[in-house]
């Protein structure tokens, strides 16, 4: 590998891939692993893993009829183990959509809230 590579996912992003897919057999399924923003964080000086924090995309029709939090929470119950474990995962992001909703936030208009400043001035 040289110097530039990016590594491949980790165990714990492959057991995360593996549990999710399984389980909720995702259209689109996006990992990132963002343990590196938080190995300054007092909670992680004395941990050696680098898959401690992730932030993931779940986009199945498995969650149809199910609100966010029901979704997140079958999320963090799959991952209950993980979550537990010494040098385990120590924080998830998720974003849990229906391929419905996904694609409809793909297509949906920005929002005007975000002005450049000489256009809020005016």
């Amino acid at each position: 590998m040289s110097a530039h590579s990016k590594p491949g996912p980790g165990p714990m992003e492959q057991l995360i891939r593996k549990s999710v897919s399984d389980t909720f057999k995702p259209a689109e399924l996006l990992i990132v692993n963002e343990s590196y923003k938080h190995r300054h964080h007092a909670a992680m000086r004395d941990v050696d893993s680098t898959e401690t924090h992730f932030r993931v995309t779940v986009v199945a029709e498995a969650f149809s009829g199910q609100s966010p939090i029901q979704r997140q929470r079958s999320i963090y119950a799959l991952l209950k183990k993980e979550m537990a474990m010494e040098g385990g995962i120590h924080a998830l992001t998720l974003v849990t959509k229906t391929p419905k909703e996904y694609e409809a936030a793909l297509v949906a208009p920005k929002s005007d809230s975000h002005q450049e400043p000489a256009e809020a001035m005016r």
